[in-house]
């Protein structure tokens, strides 16, 4: 499986992180755009630095390099995950403002009607945001906030972030083990 992974500079990317090491282990390829803030937003929010993160990917990308394979709709790829998305990001992506290649790759995505996943990092949402959100999904973006699940009783923050790759891992359709899941009053 090719895929496009995107990190922006919104709180969260422990989320993209797990994601590409997840990936990695299904054996993807995966080609990774890191923004400019989302290397800050490494920095400061986990003990990985940029290269470390760019090294579980096949591939890095510049978010400036409009002239790389991604830019173009000839990249096959079977999906793109934004993770996380900020509402830069996402405003740009709802109104093909394609000023970087995080955007770019985003639009082209959308218009070759492959599989565009946005997880969104912001609360609370203004209607600015919501509005943004339901165009994208009815243009076909799968949204997919962060929003933890309690009915498994997590027992640390980890736990909470594989809920949210398995999540994200389910619509890409491929196996794993980072979910337990609902079965009634019984999980498996």
């Amino acid at each position: 499986m090719k895929l496009i992974v995107a990190m922006t500079g919104a709180t969260g990317v422990l989320y993209g992180i797990e994601l590409l090491k997840a990936l990695k282990k299904a054996g993807a390829e995966v080609h990774l755009i890191l923004s400019r803030w989302a290397e800050e937003t490494v920095k400061l929010e986990t003990p990985f630095s940029p290269e470390e993160v760019k090294a579980l990917a096949s591939r890095s990308y510049a978010q400036d390099d409009l002239a790389a394979p991604l830019a173009s709709g000839s990249f096959l790829h079977q999906g793109m995950i934004i993770i996380p998305c900020s509402m830069k990001t996402l405003a740009a992506i709802a109104h093909g403002y394609a000023d970087n290649l995080i955007v770019r790759a985003a639009d082209v995505t959308l218009k070759e009607q492959r599989p565009l996943i946005l997880v969104p990092r912001e609360t609370p949402l203004s209607a600015i945001h919501l509005e943004n959100m339901l165009k994208l999904a009815r243009l076909g973006a799968l949204i997919l906030p962060p929003m933890p699940a309690f009915y498994y009783r997590p027992q640390s923050i980890e736990e909470l972030i594989y809920h949210l790759v398995g999540k994200i891992l389910d619509h890409l359709g491929l196996e794993h083990g980072y979910t337990a899941r609902w079965r009634g009053i019984e999980l498996i």
